[in-house]
C-alpha cells in the first residue's frame, strides 16, 4: 500500500505543479479514476481539489466540496483530535495511516484510513484517503460477538448480562435508551427484565411506545428503524419522528432456532446522530448472538432453579438449606447473635394421600408452603427437605422465646380448615424447636436437636388425640 500511496501523492504533486500548463487536465483524469480519494486542504482547511472518487466515498460532488471546511464532514467526536493531527501535519509531521471517521451526504457514517502532508510551497494539506467501512464493520461485529460470548460466560444471571450487553453495544451505537422485551409464550406475555429511559420508566404499561414497538417486533419477527430523514414509516408509528430533532428508534427481534423469544430496543437522544441501515444490519447480527446468550442463561437458571429448588412447592430444598444454615450460623458466631430452626411436620399426612390421592396431597402440601412463608419475614427461609417434612430456619432472633412465638404462630395458621378440590381438611403439625447456641453450634447439632424435638412434639400429639 505505501508504494502505491506513493505513486499517487506523486501524481497529485503533479497535477498541482501544472495546474495552470496544458497538461493538467490528463494528469487530473488519471487521478479520477482511482478508487482512492485524493484532495488538498488550504491553511483554512478548506477543500480546494477533491478527485472524483471523493462523491462515491462521501456522496458530495466535487462543486459541492471545493470552498466547504473539511472538518464539518467529520464525525463530531472525531473532530478534535482530527483537528490536532491537521495541526501537526501543518508543523511538519507527516500521517500515516490515520483513522477517523466522516459523515456522508445521506447520514451515514464512514470509516476512513489516509495519510497526509504539509506542502510548505503550496501552502496545501495533501491526502489520499481510503474507505475502510466494510472492514471496520466486520471488526466491530467480531469485537462484539465476541464480548456477549464472554458476557454470557461471565454474568451472573440475565440482568448483570444485559446491563454488560448495553454497555457493549453503546460502544458502537447511541444507546443510552436501552430496552430488552422477552417473550413468555406459554402466558403470551410481554415483559422487560431491562429497561432505561427516562420518559417511559414502565414501558409494560398499556399504550407505552416502548411496548408498542416491542410487540410489533416480536409479531413481524422483523427490525424497525424509525428515523426523521425516513420518506416511509411504518404504520401507526409516523407520529414519533416528526421533526428533524426527534429521536431516532431501532428495534430488533431476538431471533433463536425457536423462534423470536424478545426483541432489543435503543432510542437515540433528541437532536443526536441517526441510526442507519449500516446499523440496523449490525445490531441484527449481533442480536442472533445475544438471542443465544439470554437462551443460555435461561437454561442455566432452571437448571439451578431444579438443583435447589423443590419442583412442587417451588421452596428451597434439601442442599440449598444447608448452605443457608452454614451462612446463618457463621453469622450467629461473628456477631455473637441467636438463630433457630424449626422443623415441621404433617401428622397423619399419609391417610390424606391414601384417602383422598396424592393430587389432593400435593395441593396440602402447596398450600401449607404457601401459609408456612406468611408466617416469617422475607430474610428467613422455609424449605422442603423431603415427604411432609418443612424446616423454618430464622436467621437472626433476639430472644429465645421468639422462636417459640414463631412455632404457636405456625400451629395456629396451619390449623385452620383448608377446602381443597372439594374436599375439607385439617391438619395438625409436629414443631421442634432447635437455638443457637443453646442446642449446638454446629450444622449436624442444630438438626438433631430439631428432629429428635420434633419427634417428641408428634408423641405428645399421638397420645392427645388417642
Amino acid at each position: 500500500m505505501g508504494q502505491g500511496w506513493f505513486f499517487i501523492a506523486v501524481l497529485f504533486g503533479l497535477v498541482i505543479g501544472t495546474m495552470t500548463t496544458r497538461n493538467s487536465a490528463p494528469l487530473a483524469s488519471y487521478i479520477d479514476l482511482l478508487l482512492d480519494a485524493v484532495c488538498a486542504v488550504d491553511k483554512q482547511g478548506r477543500f480546494v481539489f477533491v478527485s472524483a472518487a471523493c462523491e462515491r466515498i462521501f456522496g458530495y460532488s466535487p462543486d459541492e466540496l471545493i470552498g466547504q471546511p473539511m472538518i464539518e464532514m467529520v464525525h463530531p467526536a472525531d473532530r478534535q483530535r482530527t483537528l490536532d493531527a491537521a495541526r501537526e501535519i501543518m508543523g511538519g509531521e507527516p500521517k500515516l495511516n490515520f483513522e477517523n471517521r466522516y459523515l456522508r451526504k445521506d447520514g451515514r457514517v464512514v470509516h476512513i484510513l489516509w495519510s497526509a502532508r504539509w506542502s510548505e510551497v503550496d501552502q496545501l494539506r495533501i491526502a489520499v484517503a481510503r474507505d475502510i467501512t466494510e472492514r471496520k464493520q466486520a471488526e466491530s461485529r467480531q469485537a462484539a460477538l465476541y464480548a456477549i460470548s464472554e458476557a454470557a460466560h461471565a454474568a451472573e444471571d440475565l440482568l448483570a448480562l444485559f446491563k454488560r450487553i448495553h454497555l457493549i453495544i453503546g460502544e458502537w451505537l447511541p444507546a443510552l435508551n436501552f430496552s430488552v422485551a422477552l417473550y413468555d409464550e406459554h402466558c403470551a406475555k410481554l415483559n422487560f427484565p431491562y429497561h432505561v429511559d427516562d420518559h417511559e420508566p414502565q414501558p409494560e404499561q398499556p399504550g407505552t411506545i416502548t411496548g408498542r414497538l416491542c410487540a410489533e417486533v416480536i409479531h413481524s419477527g422483523l427490525p424497525i428503524l424509525l428515523t426523521p430523514d425516513q420518506h416511509e414509516r411504518p404504520e401507526g408509528f409516523e407520529a414519533l419522528v416528526i421533526g428533524e430533532n426527534s429521536p431516532c428508534w431501532l428495534g430488533v427481534p431476538l431471533n433463536s432456532q425457536k423462534g423470536t423469544i424478545g426483541a432489543l430496543i435503543v432510542k437515540s437522544m433528541p437532536g443526536a446522530e441517526r441510526y442507519t441501515e449500516q446499523d440496523k444490519e449490525l445490531l441484527q447480527y449481533v442480536c442472533a448472538q445475544v438471542a443465544t446468550a439470554i437462551e443460555r442463561k435461561q437454561l442455566h437458571a432452571r437448571l439451578q432453579q431444579m438443583a435447589q429448588y423443590d419442583q412442587l412447592t417451588q421452596l428451597p430444598n434439601r442442599e440449598l438449606l444447608r448452605d443457608r444454615l452454614k451462612i446463618s450460623i457463621e453469622a450467629a458466631r461473628v456477631d455473637r447473635g441467636r438463630m433457630a430452626l424449626l422443623y415441621v411436620d404433617l401428622d397423619r399426612f399419609k391417610e390424606v394421600n391414601d384417602t383422598h390421592g396424592h393430587a389432593v396431597g400435593d395441593m396440602l402440601l402447596q398450600t401449607v408452603a404457601n401459609r408456612l412463608k406468611g408466617c416469617v419475614r422475607e430474610t428467613d427461609t422455609v424449605a422442603r427437605i423431603g415427604g411432609d417434612e418443612f424446616v423454618v430456619l430464622l436467621h437472626s432472633i433476639h430472644a429465645s422465646g421468639d422462636a417459640d412465638c414463631v412455632a404457636m404462630k405456625i400451629r395456629q395458621v396451619l390449623a385452620q380448615p383448608l377446602r381443597l378440590d372439594g374436599h375439607s381438611l385439617n391438619i395438625q403439625p409436629s414443631i421442634g424447636v432447635a437455638q443457637y447456641p443453646e442446642h449446638g453450634t454446629e450444622e449436624k447439632q442444630l438438626f438433631r436437636h430439631a428432629d429428635e424435638a420434633m419427634y417428641a412434639a408428634k408423641r405428645e400429639n399421638h397420645l392427645r388425640l388417642v
